[in-house]
């Protein structure tokens, strides 16, 4: 009695204990997907809000624009602007200003200094204090600038002035203030908060929450830890998701910032949830109260019988199928343990059958595509040289057709049978599908292996007899080997596979796994065929990267850059295609056809009177043309171009291949009229020594040198020696790659003779370069400056 009282104790307290296992983990499962949820939720009305509040600065901003062009293109307001009516150009500010809801309203000279201003603390002939923010902004081609303007955050946009020349520029905005973010809070169910950092100085906060979170908050904002990043906020014990966004920033030209926060509150959704946890608790009481009248109903004397039986499933667990469960009673308990004996027999024969049906062909009883894909993969670890000999039967589906299901299963056996015995005891022979085998011959390679496939080949044509029928395989037998032609299991399966449809089409059925078969060589040999094609298919087109005079400020040169829109991949790189066209000798076809295009296109500006000096790339193939300087001469004599026109860009390297030649054409070209320059200089062979020998009169310094130049860094020794030393050898100096403008300021400095890169523009369409070279000779000039 006291065992069994015992015994009932231990599982009223297992089961009690388990139960609160569970229901605890439950409860706390809930509350972490609750507080998961609420997060999710957060974070999504956090990311929604963020695209809203863009959005609604960019329909006010544009406006704003729409409104500041039409002032500005206003007759009545020009011509009070051009006459300087003092009284006429305010009164037209404050007008307009209230009619489309602008709360500030500036002119200002083309110098920006104040002509008139609606706000009281920007006087008038002072010079504007964000000028510098707006000229910058238009550089870089943005639509409104955002600053901080008497202690609140303004959204400005300006437009110029025309009589018909810049005669002024007029600026508009309006204040981020409280409606603004009331309007903002009720499209987006977030409280809203604007900061605006003048001089270090923060000003008003702008939000919609409550005042007296307002210094919790300002320190929040004014927390540079916290910017461009969502985290979790507490502001007197209110809990809130908040993202803190830099609106404008000291970089912009001025010394002060406009800082906006977006919150999502989580308290109150938090508290939806309270009720589910109520419900959880009650339930969690009843289970327990539950439980304890099962386990003393469950709990009886049998703790040895049970025990048993566990000891029994034990082992069955862990694999003994062996062993048997010994228990001498009569009673539902002894039926029991008869019962786990011969459920653990039957387990044991099952699993033996399972384990044999999944790694095995039914048909055949040969391994199938699981064991051999993991006996190649062991070979693969141990890095033992293996060939796959991938078998198809071509001719199974006339045999289907001519002899009965029960003859082809017959031969499909026998056909494995043949395999196996005709291979050594370490291969191994599988059945992939129906007229598929697959043979892997340890330690062998491809060349090794074709011997092997010959053989089964010749075998498995000697005719089979099979219930009266005669028959013959005619196979094809594909081969890929390890580690030449893969490095796992499934991609050598695949090589093979394709070895053996390609071997359908060669008279003797058999082929080795040829390297471009993959996709990305299939792409090759896609560019490498259409690319012949190209031109005449009206395929490719030239881009004009503008080439800045750092001395007189303005572009007279251009370099002419090959693209090709292809029909089916659509943009394909230069990079790409141009060693493939070098490697496949079509690299003349594509010069012959920059050369013609660059030519007609500088034809047809010259005839509108836009003279420009065009550089074309010259491959290392064409400098071995002896025809090269003739084709020149005859095109220009067509399109009636001065050679002075063309300047031939060529590597250093493309010469070094066979120096000899080219130098005879270097030559030829250059007693055409035609300049040379030496392109990519700093990379490869190059070196002024070289220089000596060619008939060159410019240089280009390679991008690498010149993108991330600075003054203290070992490439602007690199640069500056290389210009003063071209200089002495006569040599013009291009810097290619110029992308900021203080690599430009130096470049100026150390007299580079011209400058080329996105900073000056990117590569252009020959429309759009013409039109970027009609801007105004300013536009060029502050480039420099």
């Amino acid at each position: 009695m006291k065992l069994r009282n015992s015994f009932q104790a231990q599982v009223t307290a297992v089961l009690i204990l388990l139960l609160l296992v569970v229901i605890g983990s439950l409860y706390f499962s809930v509350k972490v997907a609750t507080n998961s949820a609420v997060r999710s939720q957060a974070n999504t009305q956090l990311d929604v809000g963020t695209r809203v509040f863009e959005r609604l600065l960019e329909v006010r901003g544009r406006r704003l624009a729409d409104g500041v062009q039409l002032l500005a293109a206003d007759f009545g307001f020009r011509d009070a602007v051009a006459s300087r009516d003092s009284a006429t150009i305010r009164s037209v500010l404050l007008n307009h200003g209230k009619r489309i809801n602008a709360s500030d309203m500036i002119l200002l000279s083309m110098d920006g200094t104040v002509l008139a201003s609606t706000l009281d603390d920007v006087a008038d002939g002072s010079l504007f204090r964000f000028d510098q923010a707006l000229r910058e902004a238009r550089r870089m081609q943005q639509t409104m600038l955002i600053v901080p303007l008497q202690g609140k955050p303004h959204l400005l946009v300006e437009a110029t002035v025309l009589a018909p020349l810049p005669i002024a520029r007029v600026v508009m905005g309006f204040s981020m203030d409280s409606a603004f973010a009331r309007e903002l809070r009720s499209l987006t169910n977030l409280e809203v908060s604007f900061l605006a950092v003048d001089k270090q100085q923060p000003g008003p906060l702008v939000s919609t929450q409550p005042d007296i979170l307002g210094p919790s908050i300002t320190g929040l904002m004014l927390n540079t830890s916290m910017r461009d990043a969502v985290q979790l906020t507490e502001h007197l014990e209110n809990n809130f998701l908040s993202q803190s966004l830099v609106l404008a920033g000291g970089a912009d030209g001025y010394d002060g910032q406009v800082i906006a926060l977006l919150q999502s509150p989580l308290d109150a959704a938090m508290r939806a949830f309270a009720p589910l946890d109520e419900k959880i608790l009650g339930i969690a009481l009843i289970a327990l109260l539950a439980s304890l009248a099962g386990a003393l109903l469950l709990a009886r004397g049998v703790s040895q019988p049970v025990r048993s039986l566990a000891l029994a499933a034990e082992r069955i667990g862990q694999g003994d199928y062996q062993t048997p469960v010994i228990l001498r009673r009569s009673d539902e308990f002894g039926l029991l343990a008869k019962a786990v004996n011969s459920m653990q027999r039957g387990i044991a024969e099952r699993e033996q059958q399972l384990a044999h049906n999944a790694l095995h062909d039914p048909l055949t009883g040969l391994p199938n595509r699981a064991l051999a894909v993991e006996r190649l993969g062991s070979a693969i670890a141990a890095t033992r040289p293996m060939a796959l000999i991938v078998l198809g039967i071509q001719n199974l589906r006339s045999i289907n057709e001519t002899a009965d299901p029960e003859t082809v299963d017959q031969l499909l056996r026998q056909t494995g049978q043949r395999l196996q015995e005709s291979l050594h005891p370490g291969d191994t022979v599988a059945h992939l599908i129906a007229d598929e085998f697959l043979l892997l011959l340890d330690g062998f390679d491809s060349d090794a292996a074709v011997a092997v496939a010959d053989r089964i080949q010749q075998l498995l044509l000697k005719p089979q007899h099979i219930n009266g029928h005669d028959l013959a395989l005619d196979c094809r037998l594909g081969i890929a080997a390890f580690p030449a032609d893969g490095q796992s299991a499934q991609t050598l399966l695949e090589r093979a596979s394709i070895a053996m449809k390609d071997a359908a089409q060669l008279p003797g059925h058999l082929q080795i796994y040829q390297h471009g078969r993959d996709l990305a060589h299939r792409r090759q040999i896609t560019l490498i065929r259409d690319l012949r094609h190209a031109a005449s298919k009206g395929e490719l087109l030239l881009h004009y990267q503008p080439k800045l005079d750092i001395r007189k400020g303005h572009v007279r040169q251009a370099e002419a850059l090959l693209r090709w829109q292809h029909p089916q991949l659509g943009m394909v790189s230069p990079a790409e295609f141009i060693p493939l066209a070098e490697r496949t000798g079509s690299i003349q076809v594509l010069t012959n056809w920059v050369i013609n295009e660059g030519m007609r296109q500088l034809s047809e500006w010259n005839q509108r009177g836009l003279c420009l000096q065009l550089s074309l790339n010259i491959s290392a193939d064409d400098l071995l043309s002896d025809e090269l300087a003739a084709r020149v001469l005859a095109l220009l004599r067509n399109y009636r171009l001065p050679a002075e026109q063309l300047i031939f860009e060529i590597t250093e390297s493309a010469v070094m291949r066979e120096p000899e030649r080219a130098l005879k054409v270097l030559h030829q070209l250059r007693d055409c009229g035609i300049s040379l320059s030496v392109d990519d200089f700093g990379t490869g062979y190059s070196s002024l020594a070289h220089l000596k020998r060619l008939p060159v009169q410019e240089l280009k310094i390679d991008q690498s040198f010149v993108r991330d130049l600075d003054e203290t860094s070992e490439d602007a020794v690199i640069v500056r020696s290389t210009i003063e030393m071209s200089h002495n050898l006569g040599l013009k100096v291009v810097a290619e790659g110029v992308e900021y403008a203080h690599s430009l300021r130096l470049l100026e400095r150390w007299h580079c003779d011209t400058a080329q890169g996105y900073l000056i523009s990117r590569p252009l369409t020959a429309a759009a370069f013409e039109a970027w070279v009609a801007l105004p000779l300013n536009f060029h000039t502050s480039i420099v400056h």
